[in-house]
């Protein structure tokens, strides 16, 4: 795995989103990505067998087409580390033929807006999820994430490794929902807590 292709990165529940962004904007943080919806597909074999090896496999739509591949996780300093490879593709339509026709499906499908911005080198990606506000913070040391985690003002000991559709299987397993999807249209009208979720607040200590 070369040092391009590794994903080092940990997120935090939000209970507070704006008063990170007025944070960052405050610490001198450079806006590289505007608030934008992506739709997220995750494919899988029929068999679920890239899950059960903790492999990731997805194409996602924001300004443009994005594939990725992930691979089994580990941790490094309290750091989420694994093997990353992503491209941009010309035709999420076409790339998801392609997957189908590979024997792959679509597994599950989740929405989030995101907003990016640059902060002492690392990537702080703000994300607003049908279920709550939560931040990412990636970089290429672990040392330099949580530098730039403390400094947004987040506790480090609420940091999540988890991905976002684990902490959505984790809620629908323990609240018995049945909603199949992670979309915006699913969560209408439902108001989920942290505690619902299994995570903490990390911006609770901002401006402490």
């Amino acid at each position: 795995m070369s040092s391009g292709e590794k994903e080092l990165e940990v997120k935090f529940y939000l209970d507070k989103l704006a008063d990170l962004e007025h944070r960052l904007g405050a610490l001198g943080a450079v806006l590289v990505q505007a608030r934008t919806f992506e739709l997220n597909l995750r494919f899988d074999t029929v068999n679920h067998a890239l899950t059960l090896a903790g492999r990731v496999l997805r194409l996602r739509q924001d300004a443009q087409a994005v594939m990725t591949y992930k691979g089994p996780g580990q941790m490094q300093e309290g750091v989420g580390v694994r093997q990353e490879i992503e491209f941009t593709v010309s035709d999420l339509t076409a790339a998801r033929h392609l997957l189908e026709a590979l024997g792959y499906q679509v597994a599950a499908t989740y929405e989030k807006y995101r907003s990016t911005y640059l902060l002492d080198g690392q990537k702080i990606t703000l994300d607003e999820l049908p279920y709550g506000d939560f931040v990412e913070v990636e970089g290429s040391e672990p040392s330099a994430i949580r530098a730039a985690a403390e400094k947004c003002g987040l506790a480090w000991d609420d940091r999540i490794v988890d991905s976002y559709l684990g902490i959505f299987t984790r809620y629908r397993v323990s609240q018995g929902k049945t909603m199949p999807d992670l979309t915006f249209k699913a969560f209408e009208g439902i108001h989920v807590t942290a505690p619902e979720l299994g995570v903490k607040p990390a911006d609770q200590v901002m401006g402490s």
